[in-house]
């Protein structure tokens, strides 16, 4: 009966995004917002079974309340009268330093914005590529460099990328995940003078973007490059919070010592990176955003990897993200990846999906295996973006799954960065508590940091 108590205390708590009474954590997280206290909540005896299968599986327990509204038809309360200006939009700072040089560029599928009279280079959505907009321009482009997932950005997480040529300018594309090395040799190097930056980050220390950006500066540095970083805003700015890396647990997805949720855009972690000597100093040159703070909602014009499709699977990445330490599937393999969790063991949780290969994720954790979990989709936008790092869903999905050790793997320290976290959870630990732990390394990471802020917070 314990059990079952946690686990209905668990499944409440997701639902609603808020932290359950007893047996979760039970730290604080913002006050749900007015709208999101009208959408209706199903009790957990009434929860409706939501499927995630493409292919759905018989639904025992139709939804109750059908007539939910969808929470993206909100408006915005608060407009911006004026619209965001990403770093590539200021052709006038950065088109000057560029000229009469050889340019590689680190750019991805976000590199894109709008660009008033340029429609002969927009995509269907209106938007134009920064390697077209260079190549339209006569500027001596020599190499794409292109992050984790890819050039055009269809690669799974952590899946080796061949290089190629692009099909459209003909400028041969040089992966740094193609296997064999995480920076370009000696030779690349020497095939330009400037390397252009503009990948649209998430602000997440296990993001991997970043890293990206930081071997190719150290390389540039080594070789005496100019480095300039179009940036862009951070769409979780608002938030800096979580344990700092610990360097033992340094890897492939926690580069820097700063926690989970730094409150940085690419452009600042790199005037960071350099400032702190993380990484060896180079020319660095950063192409701020227009109209942008920390404060600013910004909403992604362009999905950032294949797992991310949506803003509110942005926001809830942070609190989500650490079960890839776990058993725990995070609904890859779904429609729904980073907004729905979910584990065979989880028995009593009404939402019932498997995980399928698909697009971005050709063998996603369980495949094939039936899990009941929770779905976290229709939680309002405004709910999604407060909820920043918390790990009330891990505590909740640990002791209600009764898997105890088995439940986590070696990942999870390479996430969240510390080996106490693991620890305190299985010790049962309130959030409150683990929370206690890291406070006062944000704290000093909070100072540190704004001598870097190119944005108010």
């Amino acid at each position: 009966m314990r059990k079952i108590f946690l686990l209905s205390l668990f499944v409440s708590a997701c639902l609603t995004g808020r932290p359950a009474a007893a047996g979760c954590a039970s730290a604080s997280g913002p006050a749900p917002s007015a709208a999101a206290a009208a959408v209706p909540r199903a009790v957990v005896a009434d929860l409706p079974n939501l499927n995630l299968n493409p292919n759905p599986e018989p639904d025992p327990n139709p939804n109750p309340n059908p007539n939910i509204p969808e929470p993206d038809s909100e408006p915005n309360p608060n407009p911006d009268p004026k619209p965001v200006l990403v770093g590539m939009t200021d052709t006038a700072a950065y088109f000057g330093l560029l000229r009469g040089r050889r340019v590689a560029v680190l750019a991805n599928h976000t590199s894109v914005a709008e660009l008033p009279g340029l429609d002969t280079l927009a995509d269907s959505a209106g938007r134009v590529h920064l390697v077209d907009l260079l190549h339209a321009k006569g500027f001596d482009v020599r190499a794409i460099f292109a992050p984790e997932h890819g050039f055009r950005g269809e690669a799974d997480a952590g899946e080796r990328v061949s290089g190629s040529v692009d099909a459209r300018t003909g400028i041969p594309i040089r992966s740094l995940y193609d296997g064999n090395t995480q920076r370009p040799s000696a030779a690349a190097m020497q095939s330009f003078d400037l390397l252009v930056v503009d990948m649209q980050d998430v602000g997440l220390r296990f993001y991997t973007y970043y890293i990206a950006m930081l071997r190719m500066m150290e390389a540039c540095a080594d070789a005496g490059k100019t480095v300039v970083v179009l940036d862009r805003p951070n769409p979780n700015g608002s938030h800096v919070d979580g344990p700092v890396l610990d360097p033992k647990y340094r890897s492939g997805v926690g580069a820097l010592p700063v926690p989970v949720l730094h409150g940085l855009t690419m452009g600042e972690i790199a005037r960071m990176a350099v400032g702190e000597g993380w990484v060896a100093p180079c020319d660095l040159r950063v192409i701020p955003c227009r109209n942008y703070t920390h404060r600013t909602e910004y909403l992604l014009p362009v999905a950032p990897s294949p797992n991310l499709p949506t803003q509110r699977a942005v926001y809830l990445y942070a609190a989500l993200c650490p079960f890839e330490g776990t058993v725990v599937s995070v609904g890859r393999g779904t429609d729904k990846p980073f907004e729905a969790l979910g584990h065979p063991a989880l028995r009593d949780c009404p939402v019932v999906f498997t995980p399928r290969p698909t697009a971005g994720s050709k063998h996603p954790p369980l495949e094939g295996q039936r899990c009941r979990g929770v779905d976290l989709s229709a939680m309002p936008l405004d709910e999604a973006r407060a909820t920043g790092f918390t790990l009330r869903y891990v505590i909740g999905a640990c002791r209600s799954s009764g898997l105890g050790e088995e439940f986590f793997t070696p990942m999870f320290e390479k996430l969240v960065g510390v080996g106490y976290v693991r620890e305190m959870i299985l010790a049962g630990a309130a959030e409150a508590q683990i929370r206690a732990r890291w406070a006062d390394e944000v704290a000093r990471y909070r100072e540190k940091r704004r001598k870097y802020l190119l944005y108010s917070d």
